[in-house]
C-alpha cells in the first residue's frame, strides 16, 4: 500500500515539475503548483482505487495513468486559476519595505 501511494506521489511531483516548466509562472511560487499536482495524482489514484475496487497496490499501471491524469489536471487548474490573480506586470524584487 505504501508503495503504491508513494509512487503516485512521485508521479504528481514529476509532473508537476515538468508542468511548472512549460508554464509562465509570472513570479509564483513554482512548489505550489507541484504540491497541488501530488495532492491531484493521489486524489486520482485513490479514486481509481475506490471505483474499480482493486485497492491500492504497487506499481498497478491503471492506478498510475489515473494519477498521472490527475496530477495534469490538478497542474493545469492551478495554474489556470492563479494566471488569473498574478499580476500581469514584471517580476521586482524587494529587499525590505
Amino acid at each position: 500500500m505504501f508503495v503504491g501511494l508513494l509512487g503516485w506521489v512521485v508521479l504528481g511531483l514529476i509532473i508537476g515539475f515538468i508542468a511548472s516548466k512549460f508554464v509562465n509562472l509570472r513570479g509564483d511560487d513554482a512548489r505550489l503548483g507541484i504540491g497541488v499536482a501530488a495532492l491531484g495524482a493521489v486524489l486520482a489514484g485513490a479514486a481509481y482505487s475506490i471505483i474499480s475496487g482493486d485497492g491500492v497496490s504497487a506499481w498497478n499501471l491503471w492506478s498510475l495513468i489515473f494519477a498521472a491524469a490527475g496530477a495534469v489536471a490538478g497542474a493545469v487548474a492551478w495554474h489556470g486559476v492563479r494566471s488569473r490573480y498574478i499580476s500581469k506586470a514584471p517580476y521586482t524584487h524587494r529587499s525590505s519595505y
